[in-house]
């Protein structure tokens, strides 16, 4: 495995994650790499349990390293000296999906916070409202509606956590974010909406 405080982020996060009982969609789980810029962008969703496919609320999470983040880890790590700490780019977007009528925006705006928990030195600040609405066939009069929550922050990384990677501090601060998720689709999920059936029969209407 890599050694790298970056990937150690991102195993702290699915350890949060399972411990909060979500389900990881393993298909939408996505590491990339901008060969022109040098950035690092890793992308996983997460579920209720027993939602069906596709599930009715779910997490998008982006996380992205930035390479002057990395410029700034590398002099950490060969010179023991930080200019500037580097950050990961947090990005999560709440999607309530499979919706049979439009939701009201009022009503989702009132079941989420402005902003998140303290996740380390900072907060994740509510970004804005995106409501969807999709043909489910050109030849057919079925629409699907949808509604994205996103939230954007950064997360400073300490530089114990740069000094030693088997440092409590990311499991800490992600498990806080974890938590937070968790309770957030379930009072999305609990929401008076009407829903169309799962793919699989098995979600809830």
């Amino acid at each position: 495995m890599l050694d790298h405080v970056f990937t150690d982020a991102i195993s702290a996060v699915r350890e949060a994650f399972e411990a909060a009982f979500l389900e990881r969609q393993a298909f939408e789980e996505h590491f990339q790499v901008d060969v022109l810029v040098g950035d690092l962008t890793w992308e996983t969703s997460y579920g209720l349990p027993g939602e069906g496919q596709p599930p009715r609320v779910i997490a998008h999470l982006t996380f992205d390293w930035p390479s002057w983040s990395q410029t700034a880890y590398r002099q950490w790590y060969v010179e023991e000296h930080l200019d500037r700490q580097p950050c990961i780019e947090l990005e999560v977007v709440l999607r309530v999906q499979r919706l049979a009528t439009t939701p009201d925006a009022a009503d989702m705006f009132a079941t989420v916070p402005a902003v998140s928990p303290p996740i380390g030195g900072e907060r994740l600040e509510r970004a804005g409202l995106t409501l969807e609405t999709g043909y489910l066939d050109s030849d057919d009069d079925s629409i699907e509606h949808a509604v994205e929550i996103t939230y954007e922050g950064l997360y400073e990384l300490a530089e114990e956590t740069l000094a030693d990677g088997s440092s409590s501090v990311l499991d800490d601060h992600f498990g806080a974010l974890g938590g937070w998720i968790a309770s957030l689709l379930v009072k999305l999920g609990d929401l008076d909406l009407a829903y169309l059936p799962a793919d699989d029969g098995d979600g809830s209407d």
